[in-house]
């Protein structure tokens, strides 16, 4: 599949870089960083090590017609960068509500990618979302304040299972009311 085969009209435009739909040319890339133990420690989801095939399972899951997650490249080439440098996406929780989720490759880290993606994806709302949720790790301040620089607020804390690590691990929750 090449950028020409996938649906346009899922892109949305950022500050920093574009958000599009998966690629199969991702896969690759998304094996080699989500294989990265630094990037699977801070996500919920992401074993580690990743297992053969993962990133092929993860593409799948985000072109399934029956996909209650829907999920974006960060891509940014447009302004001299990486075609992926991480990925975004909302997760259908039901009643206009979703849950933000994402992560960005090492090397991207502290360049405002994330806070861009989140921004623009939040300003798109292409789920027509009233509430969007959000999550992170409190040993990742950096994510919190990705989240905080989009408009979230601190709701409280929890705690979330991290697969990486094999152990709970304590989180903060945001949220973000929409329009």
């Amino acid at each position: 599949m090449s950028l020409d085969d996938v649906r346009f009209d899922r892109w949305i435009a950022g500050d920093k870089l574009d958000l599009r739909p998966l690629a199969e040319t991702d896969i690759a890339w998304i094996t080699r960083f989500a294989g990265d133990c630094r990037v699977a420690c801070m996500t919920t989801s992401i074993p580690h090590p990743l297992p053969p095939g993962a990133g092929e399972t993860f593409y799948a899951r985000a072109h399934a017609p029956d996909r209650t997650e829907d999920v974006w490249a960060l891509d940014a080439r447009r302004f001299g960068g990486a075609p992926l440098a991480g990925v975004v996406s909302l997760e259908d929780m039901g009643d206009d509500q979703s849950a933000i989720g994402y992560w960005v490759a090492p090397e991207a880290w502290n360049t405002g990618l994330a806070s861009d993606a989140v921004a623009a994806l939040v300003k798109a709302n292409p789920l027509g979302n009233r509430t969007i949720f959000g999550s992170v790790f409190q040993d990742n301040p950096a994510s919190a304040r990705v989240l905080l620089n989009a408009g979230f607020e601190y709701v409280g804390d929890a705690e979330a299972m991290s697969v990486a690590r094999g152990t709970t691990v304590p989180t903060w929750t945001y949220l973000k009311r929409l329009g």
